[in-house]
């Protein structure tokens, strides 16, 4: 995926679907893993909110440096959300394995 200025809105269209994917599953796989353990629940929740501000800020901050270059509005967009993007990754590979 292009994120320069010559990135198209196109170029993103594919990965939405499979992100939207991924972040179910990573949902659902979570969900089940605090049913089973509700003892341990709340230091989870209180990880899982952590990550998502601490993407939420990246992904902000990363837009705000894509807009000030001049980039086009894909690459904002995917600028924003390459972070959420990582991280929903990240946590259905490591939860794959567990």
């Amino acid at each position: 995926m292009s994120r320069g200025r010559n990135a198209k809105p196109g170029d993103l269209k594919a990965n939405w679907p499979l992100y939207a994917w991924q972040a179910g599953w990573v949902f659902t796989l979570r969900s089940a893993a605090l049913l089973s353990k509700p003892d341990s629940a709340g230091a989870e929740l209180t990880r899982m909110a952590l990550e998502k501000q601490r993407a939420f800020t990246e992904g902000w901050f990363a837009a705000g440096r894509a807009a000030m270059r001049g980039e086009n509005p894909a690459a904002v967009m995917a600028a924003a959300a390459h972070p959420a993007r990582r991280r929903v990754s990240a946590n259905l590979r490591s939860l794959r394995k567990a």
